[in-house]
């Protein structure tokens, strides 16, 4: 099947709605750790539908380059095989973890995903402040072995889908932890939260979609410490509520850097978010190098 009879995330709409609407209410009377601010609730809020929009306008050229794929694929898997979800979930959360590192590794694709991060505050309505411009960066290139493998591409959308709905309700304060065993296998919000945060302990963190095991598996995964809370946002705060400075402002940053220095584009492109050819600017590694060597830390005692 080449189209998706259904979308998981146009279905769960409305419980988006909802449930945004329950943790504010929650918040509101004392009764869950929720932090709603007017300005930022609507900017997360717009970046959703803006996302949507995006989504839309550049479908078609993913649609059509995957299905231009799966013509030529090795297998032809069939779409009602119990075996088959099990090995779509799998690969399609383990694809869904490199995306996602690779998208706070390399300053190209940071900058179509930074917008996800720019909310200060932590809570249902930042699940919704999705990149506009992930399209135009070819994110979506790296789902494309599966339809060459032979997956369906209605399975993968499905799939992927299935992701993004799962991740939804881990942007939240209101949980602190689940149960042992769930903490050790999924990802939660507690793991979550550390993905969002900015402190140099936390950063470069917990990239999984639903499954944590691939942190664990990969080194990627830092936990979240009682004693540090986590602080949210950008290591540089943008300071504002502007729609298009907040979707643009790291294209822009990388427009400009390249200008002023072609010889060094490629730094500037494909290196990590904050590169720079002299290294006096920091990048997530230095922040991390700087924390230990103020406390006092090892290496070692960061990641399990």
């Amino acid at each position: 099947m080449l189209k998706a009879p259904f979308d998981p995330v146009q279905l769960a709409i409305p419980f988006f709605i909802l449930a945004i609407v329950l943790e504010i209410l929650l918040g509101r009377f004392g009764k869950a750790r929720a932090h709603y601010e007017v300005r930022d609730t609507a900017t997360s809020l717009t970046m959703g539908l803006g996302s949507t929009i995006a989504g839309a306008l550049f479908g078609g050229v993913i649609f059509a380059t995957t299905v231009w794929v799966y013509q030529h694929r090795l297998f032809t898997i069939p779409m009602n095989a119990v075996w088959a979800w099990i090995a779509v979930f799998l690969l399609e959360d383990l694809t869904y973890y490199w995306f996602h590192r690779l998208a706070h590794e390399r300053r190209v694709w940071w900058a179509s995903h930074v917008n996800h991060h720019t909310s200060t505050h932590y809570n249902l309505s930042t699940a919704l402040r999705q990149t506009w411009t992930g399209g135009v960066a070819g994110t979506w290139l790296l789902w494309l072995p599966l339809s060459f493998l032979g997956f369906p591409p209605a399975m993968v959308a499905i799939q992927k889908g299935i992701s993004l709905v799962y991740q939804f309700w881990i942007h939240t304060e209101a949980i602190k932890r689940m149960p042992g065993w769930f903490e050790a296998v999924f990802n939660t919000p507690s793991h979550h939260r550390v993905h969002h945060a900015r402190n140099a302990r936390y950063l470069d963190a917990n990239y999984a979609g639903i499954l944590i095991i691939w942190d664990r598996m990969f080194g990627t995964f830092i936990p979240e410490v009682d004693e540090e809370p986590c602080r949210y946002g950008t290591v540089k705060n943008l300071g504002n509520f502007n729609l298009l400075h907040n979707v643009f402002h790291e294209w822009i940053g990388i427009a400009k850097d390249v200008a002023g220095s072609p010889r060094h584009a490629l730094g500037y492109i494909f290196g990590p978010p904050g590169w720079s050819p002299d290294g006096s600017r920091d990048t997530s590694h230095t922040l991390k190098a700087k924390w230990r060597a103020r406390v006092g830390a090892d290496s070692t005692d960061q990641r399990i």
